[in-house]
């Protein structure tokens, strides 16, 4: 008797929980003949073994980076970009905290900039309204794809953070310290804030307009701004020469709205999952972010640029 086929995915803690659902769905209809495991090394991570071969699928909270397209096309893997939701990096602290409501872009860099090290202990060293209590910084982890989002969008330079803080891949853990913690703040995925939010407070943040809160209004109209962003899957193009896989992509697609919704995100429009297919079944390879994480098109934009993939 022959084992059941494997599909491995890897990459994004963010993404983990739609994808987790869909698999978990998807054995449930193919009565366990595939197994799909489904593991969280972060984006980077994630990205270094899908680049090496040694996955199918990677998740990802940032589109893929110039070097990691390089080490694609060095071990001679091609791959499919899929815009699989829209996510809002949430800055949030303990309920216990009164004062803090909304922060502005400006004053995040000025707690979270590598200078800010032995420079801004206290919330009274951030805003001299504010108690002089230490404050606790929390984070995901340097193989983050959130963290590397955050740090390029608030510090200006990806990765560059202060390096006095407590920090983990795990999201889940990430909020469950903040939550223990009256003079904790940290930054996390816009699931994991809808799930702990009866022991979290999200900050409304102002990029110079007016201070928005990450509501899913507010990221459909793109107003809360610079902290939403686009995730993603990235499927190995040889991988669907298994049947398996395709399958399971296939599932994926034709149930994404659903499935993005149910794991707390915010669903892309219809036409974005049959998109992904459609470009899919025509080997429309590649990236249309040009190897950086910079730019932060909306749904529509984005689907355009997708839709002038040739190769």
């Amino acid at each position: 008797m022959s084992a059941s086929p494997v599909i491995k995915v890897d990459g994004s803690s963010t993404v983990y929980p739609i994808t987790e659902l869909a698999a978990q769905e998807f054995q449930t209809a193919k009565l366990h003949e595939v197994h799909v495991n489904v593991g969280v090394s972060g984006t980077s991570a994630g990205f270094t073994k899908f680049c090496a071969g040694e996955t199918d699928i990677t998740n990802a909270s940032r589109p893929i980076l110039k070097k990691e397209i390089a080490e694609c096309a060095k071990a001679g893997v091609r791959f499919y970009e899929m815009p699989l939701a829209y996510d809002a990096l949430t800055v949030v602290v303990n309920p216990q905290n009164d004062f803090v409501t909304s922060l502005s872009v400006a004053e995040l860099r000025k707690l979270w900039e590598p200078k800010a090290q032995g420079k801004i202990n206290t919330w009274k060293d951030l805003n001299p309204a504010w108690p002089a209590r230490k404050i606790n910084l929390y984070a995901p982890g340097a193989h983050s794809g959130t963290f590397e989002s955050f740090t390029e969008v608030v510090v200006g330079t990806s990765k560059s953070s202060r390096s006095d803080v407590s920090t983990t891949e795990d999201h889940g853990v990430l909020a469950q310290r903040i939550a223990e913690d009256k003079d904790g703040i940290g930054y996390l995925s816009l699931d994991y804030y809808v799930e702990n939010q009866k022991k979290l407070k999200a900050v409304a943040i102002s990029d110079g307009k007016g201070a928005v809160m990450p509501t899913a209004a507010h990221i459909r109209d793109g107003s809360y701004q610079p902290l939403s962003r686009p995730v993603f899957l990235y499927v190995n193009e040889k991988s669907l020469e298994k049947p398996a896989v395709k399958e399971f992509v296939d599932y994926f697609m034709k149930n994404g709205m659903r499935l993005v919704e149910e794991a707390n995100y915010l669903p892309l429009p219809a036409k974005a999952y049959t998109s992904n297919l459609d470009r899919m079944n025509a080997k429309k390879v590649g990236t249309v972010h040009g190897g950086e994480n910079k730019a932060r098109p909306r749904t529509g934009e984005m689907m355009k640029l997708l839709d002038t993939l040739t190769f």
